[in-house]
């Protein structure tokens, strides 16, 4: 580690993107047929993350080759050691995609847990919950609290049932390529050490190869990401993203209505608020979510979630209780400017979190994911049927997004998580205005820059926040075991970092990760060194994020390890 400066050279302030590896290309896009893998499986259709996109993407293949009696060779690849283990959300789901994959069922048939009933939205200060007008983009009636990782498991289930090939406990490493167009997937390798010496029990990569491959990998997903930047596909704004850190609680008082906030303890500058929502009686939800292009360096996303619970409104139904599970994850939150330019190519289309289908005023991605995989499944279906699985025919999953309410709706509220670039107040303001007007004002886009271009500013002496009690709050090292992360000790490190990191910039990841991947040991004997705890890993992608130009590459890791989240 370098003490030398900050990210910037000027005392206080610091720049993550100066500090970048490059993304590594030379891994994550391989020729076809390279050498190093063992097994190679061919397939028609290849889906890489079993999310709600990828498997309603799967589920709607099988369907659509059932009626035209053909056979379909579809895998579906999870880096999970099960389905659902990675799948995190504090749900509220419109029901509108289900509907429409499973048009033989009705609503009380889905993986949901009740219908939305009453809703609250608050602004807090640190002492009280001032309830608000809801905003028209918040309503949530006709929609419904759910498990994602439930939704997941159940969606598996019914593709399975259907012949689709499932495949858990293997990440996809790198893409396979020929030419330019993509031929599959080459999986990571498992059984290394740290210093990536094989084990006992290693096992050489796999190639799975398919005549179109789904990129279905949820945020940021690796692959995805190495896709656009191979065939340079911009978007007219560079995607921003958030920070949820959540966690399940079993309560002695019963919540009975869906809770959203504004305000406290998010600083003013930045943009973020809360939920808490009720799964059973006596089972509650709650999370904190921030917006990554903060600019206080010092802040901490789990530590604000910890100090919020001990406000009133939410202390009244944890008290007594007990915290069961923890878990974080990021959002795309850039909305349609967004969006890539395209997410389709020679024998490839992107769906879901990957391509940033998500609204962020009405807290809404579940059915956008699953509508881009249906819309991707009939494309993908209409290639192979014609023998054709060119960019030019698979551009029909473009027209088709382009077409669906999942656009119209991102259009519908194009500036208003945009808008927040200048603080809560004038966020707020702009965003009134741009729901009076449909969206119309102010005219034109709202220019953002990547999250980790934002000056953060670095202030000496800052509290390192509250000390948790172990009851009510708690730390990283607990919140990561609540997480259920059984990742083994010894795994490779799975996160490039640059050289020479500043100690301002080190101290920055060390408090913007809320799993303590990242730790400075060493400061009292006067001999700090920046350590790497890869094991804690909940693949959040908050680090890679930080610096969507690479301050640290996230790749994907050793699979069947990191979170398991059997209630999330």
């Amino acid at each position: 580690m370098d003490d030398t400066g900050n990210g910037k050279g000027e005392t206080g302030i610091v720049i993550p993107a100066q500090h970048q590896p490059p993304l590594p290309l030379d891994r994550l896009i391989l020729k076809d047929g390279a050498e190093g893998a063992g097994d190679r499986t061919e397939l028609d259709v290849l889906i890489v993350g079993a999310g709600p996109a990828g498997l309603a993407c799967a589920i709607e293949l099988a369907r659509l080759a059932q009626r035209e009696g053909t056979n379909l060779n579809i895998g579906v690849l999870e880096k999970a050691e099960s389905l659902g283990e990675h799948s995190l959300s504090g749900a509220v789901v419109n029901p509108r995609a289900f509907r429409e994959l499973f048009p033989d069922l009705k609503d009380a048939d889905f993986p949901f847990r009740g219908p939305v009933g009453r809703e609250r939205v608050a602004l807090l200060t640190t002492r009280r919950a001032i309830t608000l007008p809801t905003p028209p983009t918040m309503h949530n009636a006709g929609n419904y609290v759910a498990s994602l990782c439930e939704i997941v498991r159940w969606m598996g289930e019914r593709a399975t049932a259907l012949g689709v090939n499932v495949f858990t406990g293997f990440p996809a490493a790198s893409l396979l390529v020929d030419g330019r167009g993509v031929a599959g997937v080459r999986t990571a390798a498992t059984g290394l050490d740290r210093e990536g010496r094989p084990l006992s029990n290693y096992l050489a990569p796999n190639d799975l190869t398919a005549k179109v491959t789904a990129l279905a990998e949820g945020t940021r997903g690796t692959l995805s990401q190495a896709w656009l930047e191979w065939q340079a596909v911009r978007s007219e704004n560079p995607q921003i993203f958030a920070l949820g850190v959540k966690e399940i609680w079993e309560t002695k008082r019963p919540l009975d209505s869906i809770v959203h906030t504004l305000g406290w303890p998010v600083p003013t500058d930045a943009f973020g608020g809360s939920f808490m929502y009720p799964l059973e009686p006596n089972l509650v939800a709650l999370g904190l979510v921030v917006g990554l292009d903060y600019r206080d360096a010092a802040l901490d996303v789990h530590e604000l979630l910890q100090r919020m619970k001990l406000h009133p409104l939410f202390r009244q139904y944890l008290e007594g209780g007990e915290m069961v599970e923890w878990g974080a994850k990021t959002i795309p939150e850039g909305g349609y400017y967004a969006v890539p330019a395209r997410r389709s190519g020679d024998g490839v289309v992107i769906l879901g979190d990957s391509a940033g289908f998500v609204d962020v005023p009405s807290l809404k991605g579940i059915h956008y994911a699953m509508q881009s995989g249906m819309l991707a499944a009939r494309a993908i279906h209409a290639g192979l049927k014609a023998g054709d699985a060119s960019a030019a025919r698979l551009a029909e999953y473009d027209r088709s997004v382009n077409a669906s309410f999942i656009i119209q709706d991102l259009y519908r509220t194009r500036n208003m998580r945009l808008a927040f670039k200048d603080g809560f107040y004038v966020g707020g303001v702009k965003a009134a205005l741009m729901t009076l007007t449909g969206g119309r004002f102010p005219g034109g886009k709202i220019a953002m820059e990547p999250d980790a271009e934002v000056d953060r500013i670095v202030t000496p002496g800052v509290s390192p926040g509250i000390t948790p009690d172990s009851r009510l709050t708690l730390s990283k090292v607990d919140a990561v075991f609540k997480s259920g992360n059984a990742t083994r000790d010894t795994i490779p490190i799975h996160l490039v970092v640059g050289k020479d990191v500043p100690a301002a910039v080190a101290e920055f990841y060390a408090r913007m990760c809320p799993a303590g991947v990242y730790e400075i040991v060493g400061q009292e004997e006067g001999d700090p060194k920046f350590v790497i705890n890869a094991q804690n890993c909940v693949h959040c992608k908050t680090c890679d994020i930080k610096d969507p130009t690479q301050n640290i590459v996230w790749v994907v890791p050793e699979g069947g390890g990191g979170p398991n989240y059997p209630n999330m």
